[in-house]
C-alpha cells in the first residue's frame, strides 16, 4: 500500500485485502492505546510500566528486565519502536488497561473505530497465534490515523537507536538516518508473515505511508519500502483518485491468513540471506533511494525508575548504573508463538559498524536485580 497522508489517497495497492499475521506491527496498536489513554486523561507519559511475570516471561524480542521492573510508559513506548521489545510492550498493555484482556479489548476497539475491517488483535506485541490477522489496507490507515491523531508523538517513530545501560540498540528500520525525509514507524517479523514494515515519509509539503508484507529479507522490506515512499513523494505514482477508507474490498480467499513460513525460514532462504551480505557480515542494499549512514547514530537513552505519572501499576524502584554504552549488533530474534514453539531456527542481524571500523558485540543480557517493593 502507498497513501498520501494528508489526502488519503491511495497512491498505488496489491493485495491490499488479504490477510497477514501483523507480527510487531501490533506494536503500533499497543501505542495508539497508550495515546488514547494519556489523550482522556487516564494516564501520562510519566505514568509507571511494571513488568508482570507473565509480561517479563514473554518470548524474544525483549530487554530482560525481570518481574517487577518499571519505567515510565515514555520509555516503554521508546523500547518496543525501537527494540520491539515483546515483554515490555506486554507490560504496556497491563499498565495501561489494568490487565492483558482489557488492553486487548481496547485495541481491537480501536480498530473497529478506526475502521480496520480486516484486523483482530490477541495481544499486544504481535507473536502469532489463531485470530491474529490484519491487512496492508488496514495497517495504512493505523498508521494514517497516528499521523493524523497524534502528530505531537511523531518522534518515537524515528528514534534511530535506544541506549539503555552499556548497550545501544539501533532501530530495526533500516530507513531512518538512510532514506532522506523517513519519519517512521515500525517494523516486524516472523517466519509465517515474512518481513513486514510500515514506513512514512515526507518531502516539502507531502507525506507518505507505505506498507509491505512478506519481504524476504530485512533488506528486501527496507528496499520496497524506498522504492514505495519515492514513488509518492516524486509525484511518480499518481493514484486514482480513490480514498483509502472508500477502497473496495478485492481479492479471493480474503479470511485466510497467508503463512510464508516454508518460504521464509528453509534452509535454503536462510543461506540466501546469508549471502545477502558483504565479507564483513554488513547487509547488502541494493536500493539507490537508501544512502550509507556516514555518521554515528544519534541513540536516545532510556533506563528505569523516573516514573511521577498516575499509578496504573504497582511501582517499583530500581536504579540502573549506566556504564560507558557500547553498539549493540541489531538482532530481530526469532519469535515464538503463545504455545512457545519457535518460528524460526535462524537470528536475523543487521550489522552497525562504528566509526573505528569494529564490529559491534553481540549483547549478552545481565541478570536483573531483585526490584525492591
Amino acid at each position: 500500500m502507498l497513501v498520501d497522508v494528508e489526502t488519503g489517497e491511495v497512491l498505488q495497492h496489491e493485495e491490499a485485502f488479504k490477510r497477514w499475521y501483523p507480527a510487531s506491527l501490533t506494536k503500533l496498536m499497543t501505542a495508539y492505546v497508550a495515546f488514547r489513554a494519556i489523550e482522556s486523561g487516564d494516564l501520562e507519559i510519566t505514568s509507571p510500566v511494571t513488568l508482570s511475570a507473565k509480561a517479563a516471561a514473554e518470548p524474544p524480542s525483549k530487554m530482560y528486565y525481570g518481574e517487577g521492573a518499571t519505567m515510565t510508559l515514555d520509555t516503554a513506548l521508546k523500547i518496543i519502536m525501537v527494540k520491539s521489545a515483546n515483554d515490555v510492550a506486554a507490560a504496556i498493555g497491563e499498565s495501561v488497561a489494568g490487565n492483558r484482556r482489557d488492553f486487548i479489548e481496547r485495541m481491537n476497539s480501536e480498530a473497529r473505530r478506526l475502521g480496520m475491517s480486516d484486523t483482530h488483535f490477541i495481544n499486544p506485541h504481535g507473536l502469532p497465534g489463531e485470530g491474529q490477522y490484519t491487512t496492508a489496507r488496514d495497517m495504512a490507515v493505523l498508521a494514517r490515523a497516528l499521523k493524523r491523531d497524534f502528530p505531537q508523538y511523531g518522534s518515537y517513530f524515528s528514534i534511530e537507536a535506544i541506549e539503555t545501560g552499556d548497550n545501544i540498540y539501533p532501530n530495526y528500520n533500516m530507513l531512518i538516518g538512510r532514506y532522506p525525509g523517513a519519519d517512521g514507524m515500525k517494523t516486524g517479523f516472523i517466519c509465517s508473515a515474512g518481513f513486514n514494515q510500515v514506513s512514512s515519509a515526507h518531502r516539502g509539503d507531502r507525506s507518505v505511508i507505505s506498507v509491505v508484507f512478506g519481504a524476504e529479507s530485512l533488506a528486501d522490506r527496507a528496499e520496497q519500502s524506498a522504492r514505495l515512499l519515492e514513488e509518492g513523494l516524486s509525484g511518480e505514482a499518481t493514484g486514482s483518485g480513490v480514498k483509502l477508507m472508500d477502497l473496495e474490498p478485492y481479492g479471493e480467499n480474503r479470511t485466510v491468513v497467508a503463512d510464508l513460513r516454508e518460504e521464509i525460514c528453509s534452509p535454503e532462504a536462510a543461506q540466501t540471506r546469508a549471502e545477502g551480505r558483504d565479507d564483513d557480515g554488513d547487509l547488502i542494499l541494493n536500493s539507490k533511494y537508501i544512502l550509507p549512514l556516514e555518521r554515528e547514530l544519534e541513540p536516545v537513552a532510556v533506563a528505569l525508575g523516573g516514573t511521577d505519572g498516575r499509578v496504573a501499576a504497582i511501582e517499583v524502584d530500581m536504579p540502573i548504573p549506566t556504564p560507558r554504552p557500547r553498539l549493540v549488533e541489531l538482532e530481530e530474534s526469532p519469535e515464538v508463538s503463545e504455545t512457545a514453539e519457535l518460528v524460526a531456527s535462524e537470528t536475523e542481524t543487521t550489522t552497525v559498524s562504528t566509526t573505528d571500523g569494529l564490529r559491534p558485540s553481540l549483547d549478552v543480557p545481565l541478570p536483573s536485580p531483585r526490584p525492591s517493593l
